[in-house]
């Protein structure tokens, strides 16, 4: 086998990595290549030339708003049958937590049919050991649980546009743990543009309301919560290891200690017990009617949260944030334009900046990924170092070999052969010591 740091075709593998091609043979490495570099492989990690990232970032976008589409959907439904089942003049079911603990294990119990089911799309080979459960999977779930306790109860000392206000600033808390986590590479472009949308969320919303420090408090928890459980979601979608990098194994693994965690919350926030004593669990036949009502909003928050996490796998936590502000500029925009809420000037202002640091978000992560210097996965985005490994630790990408960097004839000879990669050797910057680490002979 190839030894570390042999070269073939212009790349030089990293201590660890093994070609996947016999010493008699030449190889020739293709994008469609299956050379094993732990948890990528060459099929994903290369570089490609502008053209290709671009069609690879815009097939990406399309997917992605399809995603975010399905979820916009999902989440619509359920919010309107929920307004549905919590109000007094409908089905008037009291105990929104108890509803929401419930939708939990409706979600594990839906996620295990699918794994059965569909074991060779919702089932991978791997799955977490007890270490791994209770050190990564556990606390995600918790900080979950939290999170959605915390914003219940605050609703119940603050109003909704103070509410807003205030989670509003979850995008920091988000971006702040993206950083901490190497999920982000740190820019102050990317910190402008979520302060713009943080600020047009406040304005959006802003009222004259009255300041409760009690509530307040459990809002910038709650939002501090979201930002680090959204973090360490993605940190497992990403995870082959822990056979957590399907959205439906995610959910899984995660929603009975989620649902027991709500479980608890709910028991003291809304001490719920007495609800099996009244009409709602009346005889057999109020029983199902209502277990059925339980159910059905059940089936929408999987769907929602499936849509959810293929979005955080895809595109990650940030855009999946951004996403969710898209969403309540839509809502509010509609709720203006066809049931004549009303808006002030400062409210369409803040619409209006919203809007605009989105756009420029995304134009964030166009520039990002097209003017990259660092090889892109099979998505048209840019990939770190750290996201390359293999079973004896982390280790480089694939990275050019000085057969690359002083054989520009061997390049131009098999340029019709490999047109993605050698455009990018072409057109590289002379310091490679920007994207390459260095190599000893």
């Amino acid at each position: 086998m190839i030894q570390p740091h042999a070269s073939q075709n212009g790349y030089s593998l990293a201590p660890g990595v093994e070609s996947s091609y016999s010493d008699d043979v030449q190889p020739d490495v293709h994008a469609s290549g299956n050379v094993e570099t732990g948890s990528q492989t060459a099929a994903d990690v290369h570089l490609a030339s502008t053209e290709e990232k671009r069609r690879l970032w815009w097939r990406n976008a399309v997917i992605n708003v399809i995603f975010i589409g399905s979820w916009f959907l999902f989440a619509t439904l359920l919010s309107v049958y929920n307004k549905w089942m919590f109000s007094p003049d409908h089905f008037g079911f009291p105990y929104p937590m108890f509803v929401t603990t419930f939708h939990m294990f409706i979600q594990f119990g839906l996620a295990a049919c699918l794994r059965h089911f569909f074991p060779e799309r919702f089932k991978p080979a791997l799955s977490p050991n007890k270490e791994d459960y209770g050190r990564k999977a556990v606390p995600c779930a918790m900080t979950t649980g939290l999170d959605i306790g915390f914003s219940n109860l605050s609703l119940k000392t603050v109003t909704l546009s103070f509410y807003t206000m205030c989670k509003s600033s979850s995008l920091i808390f988000v971006l702040i743990f993206a950083f901490l986590f190497r999920l982000e590479r740190f820019s102050w472009r990317l910190i402008g543009v979520i302060l713009l949308i943080v600020a047009g969320v406040v304005l959006m919303v802003a009222t004259e309301t009255h300041f409760v420090l009690g509530g307040f408090l459990l809002v910038i928890s709650a939002s501090a919560l979201g930002g680090l459980r959204w973090s360490l979601t993605q940190i497992l979608l990403k995870n082959k290891k822990m056979g957590m990098d399907n959205p439906a194994a995610t959910i899984f693994w995660l929603s009975p200690v989620m649902g027991i965690t709500l479980l608890v919350v709910s028991a003291v926030i809304e001490q719920w017990w007495p609800v099996f004593s009244t009409p709602f669990f009346d005889g057999l036949g109020a029983t199902i009617y209502t277990v059925l009502y339980l159910i059905f909003p059940g089936v929408l928050a999987f769907c929602m949260v499936l849509s959810e996490f293929y979005i955080l796998q895809r595109a990650g936590m940030l855009p999946m944030s951004i996403a969710g502000i898209a969403k309540e500029v839509t809502t509010i925009s509609i709720s203006a334009w066809l049931f004549g809420d009303e808006l002030t000037p400062l409210n369409i202002t803040g619409v209006a900046i919203t809007v605009c640091g989105i756009i420029l978000f995304t134009f964030h992560r166009y520039r990002k990924s097209i003017e990259s210097t660092v090889p892109v996965d099979a998505h048209g985005n840019p990939i770190e170092e750290d996201d390359v490994e293999t079973d004896e630790g982390r280790v480089g990408l694939l990275r050019p070999s000085q057969d690359m960097l002083h054989g520009a004839d061997h390049a131009a000879r098999s340029s019709h052969e490999h047109p993605a990669v050698c455009h990018s050797l072409n057109t590289a910057p002379p310091n490679y010591s920007e994207f390459c680490a260095p190599q000893s002979r």
